[in-house]
């Protein structure tokens, strides 16, 4: 139970999603990241309790301890990088009261969050075409992605901000 909430928000904070592979002085970060799904899941289920949309918050945060790899590379390291990852988010969701395993219609709800981020993140970010990023992750629609601008910003700041969110989403339940 030795997880706080301050060492997942630095760790997410200066993890790059994309490999870093993407424009701009700053990386994109898995922190950045979480905080998008977490908007995100928020339109999808506007009347999700905050522990629902905590676990969207938390949902990448073992890569604070072991990084965010692409997916293809996370299918060539096999079964044990899943079964790693869902040890660490169990830790994760125990300590911040969550069940260690969510549930499957929350978990698809993320995981559709998490797939519009990352067309988002595509798009704006990693110089995918739109045609490109819908290929490989959908096309949201209109309504759910609408106003969402990503932009870049100093791990710091970053770091703050889910550590806020994370105390309103605790404060919340």
């Amino acid at each position: 139970m030795d997880i706080e909430i301050e060492d997942i928000a630095h760790g997410l904070a200066f993890v790059a999603r994309w490999n870093g592979q993407t424009k701009g002085d700053w990386p994109f970060s898995v922190a950045e990241h979480s905080l998008l799904v977490e908007e995100i899941f928020g339109r999808l289920q506007p009347s999700a309790p905050p522990k629902w949309r905590l676990a969207a918050l938390l949902h990448d945060a073992p890569e604070y301890v072991i990084g965010d790899m692409i997916s293809p590379v996370k299918a060539a390291v096999g079964a044990e990088y899943g079964a790693l990852d869902d040890k660490l988010a169990a830790a994760v969701h125990l300590r911040f009261g969550l069940p260690a395993m969510i549930p499957a219609a929350t978990k698809r709800k993320i995981k559709q969050a998490d797939k519009i981020s990352a067309w988002l993140e595509a798009v704006q970010l990693a110089g995918f075409s739109l045609s490109e990023a819908n290929k490989y992750f959908g096309a949201p629609s209109d309504t759910i992605a609408e106003g969402l601008k990503l932009r870049l910003r100093p791990p710091v700041e970053v770091r703050n901000d889910f550590i806020t969110r994370h105390a309103a989403l605790l404060k919340a339940m």
